[in-house]
């Protein structure tokens, strides 16, 4: 089986990712392309494809917007993988809507990441199980999420 070399690191991601956090648009754009794309899963109003960096931060903001700015990413894993010019890092996503702090949204999320010199070029979302029942509720105009049943 051949090696595969990894061209970004599991800091790089991490930076990259700390880039979206600091406010600098000349920080992002150090780890993000401008025609990146990026995938939301789901069936819900944020669902879909985002074209380019600009849509991507839209989105971005309009999820800090719903949430009240509540809307948090914490990696889980501890790691995130690296292999070639794709990443996959595990988070642990919660927040409450905007003017609802009972309506909340608590999921575990694997994020893949396409790289191509030092910058994501293209980006996906992946939850699994009952998180994609509640990640679709969270983000509807429903006034609160249905827990799921075990």
């Amino acid at each position: 089986m051949a090696t595969v070399k990894a061209s970004i690191t599991a800091e790089h991601v991490k930076e990259a990712y700390a880039a979206l956090g600091s406010g600098s648009m000349d920080t992002i754009r150090k780890y993000w392309d401008a025609e990146m794309v990026w995938q939301v899963p789901g069936h819900n109003r944020l669902s879909g494809w985002y074209f380019g960096l600009d849509q991507f931060l839209a989105f971005m903001g309009r999820v800090g917007e719903l949430s009240g700015n509540s809307f948090k990413m914490e990696n889980i894993a501890g790691e995130v993988v690296v292999t070639g010019e794709y990443s996959a890092d595990l988070t642990r996503n919660r927040g409450h809507r905007a003017g609802n702090d009972d309506k909340t949204m608590d999921i575990e999320v694997v994020h893949v990441l396409r790289w191509r010199d030092g910058k994501v070029i293209a980006g996906k979302g992946a939850i699994f199980g009952d998180g994609t029942t509640e990640y679709d509720q969270f983000w509807s105009s429903s006034p609160q999420v249905t827990a799921p049943t075990h």
